[in-house]
């Protein structure tokens, strides 16, 4: 679960940031060390995303000290490396960077799952006060704010599904696996069917709160691995990986069996509907997400015709 939502802020292996390498900074000069770090700690791998005074930007987890101290919920502090059991023959102590002295906070996500930390490290034993430890803590606090922002920016505010840029990122690395491994997977481009009527007719905060509506019905009926967006304003999407043209049509029958069942139940005064387009993946045809989206858009909005007219 921690990894899953580690991997899920799409952060690792991405570029240096200022919001963070300023954190680093300003801790090696608050508590004058060679090196300060911003670490996520990975299944076999802690990585930086801000590595001050630091050429590498990962490690192998069996050596982190950051992987001890994601274990707790205060300061790890390891006054004297050199002279620590737990640490005394790490290849970190011995070679390079020659860890003497090591204290790190963890940092968490908007759940409160532990992340990696903000830790600094110097090449001599020293000790660490308790306003040393306040200020380290604080420094942490900031880069939890920080990724608490870098996953904000791929959520939707209104319904908290993933928004457009949060969506072409995950479904692209779901799409590139079912590609590895050789699997089916399909996208489903569904728009709400008169959603203008519904603002037009009863106010926008009932079109927000459809839109939400219409968001968890989305989410109740989709397997753990779906990944399901709102690209914007009426328009939502669901990858659907090891699913063939069969089952997302199952999908499709199931999420309408859902809404005619929540349409009931809440008796807005009006109905939400949806017409959508479904598109299987074919390599030979589609090189990324984006095709399947375009492909998706025009066959719903063909749907949506035919929907219309036999309305008429």
């Amino acid at each position: 679960m921690r990894l899953e939502a580690l991997r899920s802020l799409d952060i690792l292996d991405t570029p240096a940031e200022e919001r963070f390498d300023r954190l680093t900074r300003l801790a090696r000069r608050l508590f004058d060390v060679p090196i300060a770090l911003v670490s996520l700690v990975d299944q076999d791998r802690q990585w930086f995303k801000s590595a001050a005074g630091l050429d590498v930007r990962e490690t192998d987890r069996d050596l982190a000290f950051c992987a001890h101290a994601i274990h707790g919920d205060d300061v790890f502090i390891v006054s004297d490396a050199r002279h620590d059991e737990r640490f005394a023959d790490n290849p970190l102590v011995v070679g390079p960077p020659h860890i003497g002295f090591y204290a790190g906070c963890p940092i968490t996500d908007m759940e409160q799952r532990k992340m990696g930390t903000f830790c600094i490290i110097d090449r001599r034993p020293r000790e660490f006060s308790k306003g040393d430890i306040e200020a380290l803590k604080d420094l942490a606090a900031i880069a939890e704010r920080e990724l608490a922002m870098v996953k904000l920016a791929t959520l939707d505010e209104l319904t908290n599904l993933a928004n457009r840029r949060g969506f072409m990122t995950l479904a692209q690395n779901s799409l590139d696996l079912c590609s590895r491994h050789d699997m089916p997977a399909a996208l489903v481009f569904i728009d709400l069917y008169r959603f203008k009527e519904i603002n037009d007719s009863h106010g926008h905060m009932e079109g927000d709160r459809a839109l939400v509506a219409f968001a968890d019905t989305l989410i109740d009926t989709c397997r753990s691995a779906d990944i399901v967006a709102r690209l914007g304003g009426d328009e939502f999407v669901a990858f659907l990986p090891n699913a063939n043209q069969r089952a997302a049509e199952g999908y499709i029958a199931r999420l309408d069996e859902a809404l005619a069942e929540h349409n009931r139940a809440a008796d807005r005064g009006y109905e939400i509907q949806f017409s959508s387009g479904i598109v299987e993946f074919h390599p030979e045809r589609h090189r990324g997400i984006e095709d399947l989206l375009q492909a998706g858009d025009a066959l719903m909005y063909e749907s949506k015709e035919q929907e219309e007219a036999s309305r008429a």
